[in-house]
């Protein structure tokens, strides 16, 4: 077995798998600590490099495209301190360091293990439930749906909507931009219903805007991996993607219509009227969201009815 043991972690090769354990240290980022232990299979390995430099050296391990749903969630965009596949090496232990990565190096060679993109994932991701509190509010998924409760900072038009739940197989795509401290981020679930909307993330009920502590928002990456792993694989959607935007596309122009010209609903309960002017479009927002409220509770709107109408008015929105 060839292993490193450093401040940032521990990584192992025992010829089939690379075993990757954070280290304890306090300087260790919170997202690797909670992140835990990675077992990688050789078949996921692309590659592995060790860059010596003056005072300390760098381990790099690079995956093939589509093994680990924590990739293919981040899109690149982990802080290298948060990064797994990095291992910073103290300058005396340089050797030890090369000597791993000829390991690896010389297994890829012996199992012939392609550098082609993967047609599943190899990686399983975070364990479920997992549940972060971010600056937004509390995102959670238990491997069926996702739940957000928005804080009492969260915009007052996600807070009147109320909680968010979201089925997985309601989710198209996750989308996710760490807070970098100087830029805001998100967390974002774009569903069927909200495949084409613009709204910005500080507005949009489907999405967390992470603006606060930049290392308590990065754990929002442990869902947004969570539930990537548990949708379909980007090769298989590779081939129907573009199909069902076309389609997603055609239904949210046709309710587009129907609310503005007045549909079978809209014209029976009198809501006809075209999207809030831009001028007080919050204070009409939820005017129009608490009359959709009632007339539900008063059993007008059947629960069809008032999903279809209220995804339409925030579309608008």
């Amino acid at each position: 077995m060839a292993e490193i043991i450093q401040r940032d972690g521990t990584w192992a090769f025992d010829g089939t798998t690379v075993r990757i354990t954070p280290g304890l240290h306090r300087s260790v980022a919170l997202f690797r600590q909670t992140y835990g232990e990675i077992t990688v299979p050789l078949e996921a390995v692309a590659g592995i490099v060790y860059e010596p430099e003056r005072r300390r050296g760098r381990l790099r391990m690079r995956l093939r495209e589509g093994a680990d749903p924590l990739l293919q969630a981040t899109g690149g965009r982990l802080p290298d301190p948060a990064d797994p596949y990095r291992l910073v090496v103290d300058v005396d232990r340089s050797g030890v360091a090369e000597y791993l990565a000829e390991e690896i190096r010389h297994a890829l060679l012996l199992d012939e293990i392609p550098g082609e993109p993967t047609k599943g994932y190899l990686l399983p991701g975070p364990p479920v439930p997992v549940s972060v509190r971010s600056s937004d509010g509390t995102v959670s998924f238990d491997g069926a749906e996702v739940r957000v409760d928005w804080a009492d900072t969260s915009d007052r038009v996600k807070r009147a909507t109320g909680p968010r739940v979201i089925g997985v197989g309601d989710v198209v795509r996750v989308e996710w931009l760490p807070n970098s401290g100087y830029e805001d981020g998100f967390l974002r679930f774009v569903t069927r219903e909200t495949v084409f909307s613009k709204l910005p993330a500080e507005k949009d009920p489907y999405a967390l805007d992470l603006w606060g502590n930049v290392s308590r928002d990065l754990l929002t990456a442990l869902v947004a991996t969570a539930v990537t792993a548990r949708l379909p694989h980007p090769s298989a959607r590779a081939g129907t993607e573009r199909e069902h935007e076309r389609w997603e596309h055609e239904r949210w122009e046709h309710e587009r219509w129907e609310h503005e010209h007045g549909g079978p609903a809209a014209r029976r309960h009198g809501l006809t009227a075209s999207f809030p002017p831009p001028a007080d479009h919050h204070d009409v927002l939820l005017r129009r969201l608490r009359e959709l409220g009632e007339l539900h509770r008063d059993g007008v709107l059947t629960d069809e009815e008032f999903t279809r109408t209220k995804a339409v008015v925030l579309r608008g929105f």
